[in-house]
């Protein structure tokens, strides 16, 4: 794709933009902005948005290392979803009870905001918010997925928010084999993820942003930007890397950059959609503690993520080549034993990406004005909505607006950096595969499995 977009290998949603996005200039020399967003992913493509939606007189500039929507945000699950990452108990340990459901709230209704835009934007990237369900095959899964709503209430959120359904009322959304109930939550949308980052960033250079791309950021400071061939002096400096943070001077263990491999179908038949019905088009997850996360594409086929080699040595983030066969093997098998009709469906395209985690696994967004340095990131996969939220607080930070966005227990540092080598590596491949082996026991046994839990009080999760 030399000459019309990024060089590397590029995910299977990015290769169904039409026409390929053609390849924006590098930054060649210094230039002066009143913003610096490093990252041309959904962070910074908002932040832009949102500023001068703000104030059109604003000089914003945007450094891509790549091309605009070819790292994470092209090449996730696709889930606009009404969740963050982090616990309740989490955030309200943070801004209190109040605090905890005001943030839950604010990220719901970012599920319609994004819709919005991107209608008003003329952005054509598969839009539908049809809810999402997580699915149980098993009593043990069951009691997962009822805990969870119950959890839900407990915390004053009503059947409007989420509610169990049983067997026959989740087979007849989605007739997933053998399903005896499943959680339903109507704040979650689907979209076609790159076609979304790169209408953005059309939008955002309408509004008068500049958008340098194959310009890696090598070094942060205060009001300064530097990559190998420029600089960027800036009253404010955006970090919006998410999992690629650690590619930068001084920032390897702020952000652990964890992978996540995807499949897609070819478009399946018209008999096919019949009699899996699917006609809402919710996302959907699993009940296995590695579970995978699916959603019906505005073009017919069926996308579904999750496993591959979760972490690379170092915090290495190079996730552009095709993902492990290993892990196509097994997405496509389980969503064979999702949907046995499925056996013979054929596979059109396979690729991965990086996401990223802080080590409270929940994500932050904050600007020290004294230094002019601001960050948002550690979606933990969930950064689809969680981005634009992230966009719009940093927009009324830099601002100074007094709103209620920049009052969310979110706001604020990353909080603590991840354990030097080897100890991340041990860690996290530790516990991949102790939730690896506990889903095999636990599907075995139907009983939860001593590895599972204690895998999830090393994780944090």
């Amino acid at each position: 794709m030399t000459g019309s977009g990024p060089d590397r290998y590029v995910s299977f949603w990015y290769s169904q933009v039409e026409p390929p996005p053609a390849r924006r200039d590098p930054l060649d020399g210094r230039r002066e902005a009143d913003v610096c967003i490093v990252g041309g992913g959904f962070t910074g493509l908002w932040t832009a948005y949102q500023l001068l939606r703000s104030d059109p007189s604003l000089s914003v500039v945007v450094l891509e290392a790549e091309a605009v929507g070819f790292g994470a945000s092209g090449r996730n699950g696709g889930w606009v979803e009404g969740r963050l990452a982090g616990s309740r108990e989490h955030w309200a340990e943070v801004g209190g009870r109040a605090g905890a459901l005001a943030l839950e709230r604010a990220i719901q209704a970012t599920v319609d905001e994004v819709g919005d835009v991107a209608a008003a934007e003329g952005i054509d990237c598969a839009f539908h918010k049809g809810g999402t369900l997580t699915v149980a095959q098993t009593p043990l899964q069951l009691e997962k997925v009822r805990a969870e709503v119950e959890y839900d209430r407990m915390w004053g959120l009503t059947p409007e928010d989420s509610v169990l359904l049983d067997g026959p009322s989740a087979a007849d959304r989605v007739p997933v084999d053998g399903v005896i109930a499943a959680r339903y939550s109507p704040h979650c949308a689907r979209v076609q993820p790159a076609k979304l980052a790169v209408g953005l960033g059309k939008a955002i250079e309408q509004a008068g942003a500049t958008i340098y791309e194959g310009s890696r950021v090598r070094r942060i400071r205060p009001r300064i930007t530097q990559t190998a061939d420029g600089s960027v002096r800036s009253k404010f400096v955006v970090r919006a890397t998410e999992g690629y943070t650690a590619s930068l001077a001084g920032q390897r263990r702020v952000m652990l950059p964890l992978r996540s491999s995807m499949i897609a179908t070819e478009v399946l038949s018209s008999a096919t959609w019949a009699s899996l019905r699917w006609q809402q088009a919710e996302t959907m997850l699993d009940g296995a503690r590695r579970y995978v996360y699916i959603q019906r594409t505005g073009d017919g086929r069926i996308a579904i993520g999750g496993r591959g080699t979760p972490y690379r040595y170092g915090s290495g983030t190079e996730s552009e080549g095709p993902p492990p066969s290993e892990a196509v093997r097994s997405l496509r098998q389980r969503l064979i034993e999702l949907f046995p009709v499925l056996t013979d469906v054929g596979i059109d395209g396979a690729w991965q990406g990086v996401l990223g985690a802080t080590r409270q696994w929940a994500p932050a967004v904050g600007l020290d004005r004294d230094t002019g340095l601001a960050w948002g990131g550690g979606y933990v996969g969930e950064g689809v909505a969680a981005a634009n939220l992230a966009g719009r607080t940093l927009a009324d930070l830099i601002l100074s607006r007094d709103s209620e966005l920049v009052r969310l227990p979110w706001v604020g540092p990353l909080g603590r950096s991840w354990p030097p080598e080897p100890l991340r590596y041990v860690a996290v491949r530790g516990v991949n595969a102790m939730m690896q082996l506990a889903d095999k026991r636990e599907w075995r046994t139907d009983q939860t499995s001593l590895v599972g839990r204690t895998a999830h009080l090393i994780s944090g999760r």
